[in-house]
Formats: C-alpha cells, structure tokens, sequence
C-alpha cells in the first residue's frame, strides 16, 4: 500500500532530524536555518503541543498510540477513499507515530524548527505532519467528501426509490 510507504518515509524522515539535531546542535543551542525566518533549535518536549500536559509524557504516549492504531485501522478499512482524503490520514498516522516514538524511546519529544518572525512553539517534523495532516482531513471531510466519493446506498434507500 502506497499509504503506507508514504507514512514510513515521513516518520523515517522525522527521526533522522530529530537523530542529526540530538547529535549536532547542544540542548538548548540554536543553529541559523533560513535567516529570518526559521533557525534550529535543540528542545526536549515532555508534553504536547506548547508544552502542556508536560508531567504526563506517559498517558500522551498511549494517547498516541490509540491514535496511530485507530489512523491505521481507518487507513485499512477505507475511511476516506479519495486519495486526498487517503494522504490526510496518511500524514496524521506518520506524526502520531513519529512522536510516540519519541514518548516511549526517549521520554520526550525532540523539537527543532524554530519561528523567528513570531512568537511560536518550537515543533518538528511529526508536528509538521499531524497540523497539515489536520488541516486537510478537516476540509476534506467539511467540503470535499460528499463531492469525491461516491455514496453509498443503504437498504433503507433503495426500499424507498422502489416505492
């Protein structure tokens, strides 16, 4: 399934730069990346998004993998059956699975990409995944859905239409 490819280079990817920031960048240190734009930024994450949660890495990890199991399962069964409906779910599954690695491997969640024209959390490639993957599950489901797939007919409708 190509969906998962997709899924195993994109978390492949996340930990490689998580792997080369660890390696190269000391905690806390920040390394110019597009000037003005975005620098790298060594953080270690123990909550979620903005840090919240921060005492229970643990009960995010299992939050984590419930949702990589269930992203998998809807991936399976064909939840969505466009193929962008398919990438939406494709590019939740890989962020989910990227940062769970990372919960249960590491403790936290290695950070990097840093905002420099606003005030932002620092966030990596999994979070890259999980907001765009977000994003686009949300306007596929509100506006594309009843236009990309098919519907199908329930024993309840055909009864009607035959009436």
């Amino acid at each position: 399934m190509i969906y998962a490819l997709i899924a195993a280079i994109l978390v492949a990817v996340d930990q490689i730069v998580k792997y080369l920031v660890m390696a190269n960048i000391a905690f806390g240190e920040h390394v110019p990346f597009i000037p003005c734009i975005l620098e790298l930024t060594y953080v270690e994450n123990t909550g979620a998004a903005f840090s919240i949660f921060s005492e229970h890495t643990w009960a995010l990890a299992l939050v984590s993998l419930v949702m990589s199991v269930v992203l998998a399962l809807a991936l399976w069964k064909g939840l969505f059956r466009h193929p962008f409906g398919k990438l939406a779910l494709t590019l939740l599954l890989a962020g989910a699975v990227g940062n769970l690695i990372d919960r249960a491997f590491r403790g936290f969640v290695v950070d990097m990409f840093n905002v420099l024209f606003m005030r932002f959390a620092v966030f990596n490639v999994a979070d890259i995944c999980v907001v765009v993957g977000g994003i686009a599950a949300g306007i596929y489901y509100l506006f594309l859905m009843d236009k990309l797939e098919p519907r199908e007919e329930c024993a309840d409708d055909k009864a009607d239409a035959d009436r």
